[in-house]
């Protein structure tokens, strides 16, 4: 029986990769953040924050933050962009979102929204963690985990702002990828 398992899990993961790596599971709620030393795949979570998965998606397919540095990169904690302005002030013009807060732990490749002092500021910066970031627990919103290339994001330029910094060269919904 084990064997049999064995099997199954090898055939599955064969069927499901390409020759550009592993395929998206659900293209929809899939994202490609490609950086300069390559791609990152994000698996978002629409059960746990909808409306921050509808808003990263709508972003992402206006191209919004293509181009976008990291503006704020500590070691050992995590990295944030989304601000178009490069100075961790900016947002886009829409409408700032209610907190979706869940029990979701904020572990290694964990995606987060950033806000200021108010839970309903969330608007369009978000942050990767390095390490466990636990202790955000409950206070921001999970809205995905990177699944492919946390190798790529550990080699994002540390700095708050960085000199010369990182940015997302196109970030897209994976169904919408050519």
């Amino acid at each position: 029986m084990r064997r049999l398992a064995f099997v199954a899990f090898i055939l599955g993961a064969l069927m499901s990769t390409t020759t550009g790596g592993a395929a998206a599971a659900d293209p929809e709620n899939t994202l490609y953040l490609e950086l300069e030393s390559g791609r990152v795949v994000i698996e978002l979570r629409p059960d746990l924050a909808p409306q921050h998965v509808a808003r990263i998606k709508e972003l992402s397919r206006e191209g919004f933050y293509d181009g976008v540095v990291f503006h704020r990169v500590i070691e050992g904690f995590m990295a944030q962009t989304g601000d178009p302005t490069g100075t961790g002030r900016g947002g886009s013009q829409k409408p700032d979102l209610p907190a979706e807060f869940s029990d979701a732990n904020y572990g290694r490749g964990t995606l987060g929204m950033a806000r200021s002092q108010s839970p309903n500021s969330a608007n369009s910066q978000f942050f990767i963690c390095f390490n466990d970031c636990s202790f955000l627990n409950g206070q921001y919103t999970v809205f995905g985990t990177v699944t492919e290339g946390m190798e790529l994001v550990d080699g994002i330029k540390r700095g708050e702002p960085p000199q010369d910094p990182d940015h997302i060269v196109k970030m897209q919904v994976a169904a919408d990828a050519k």
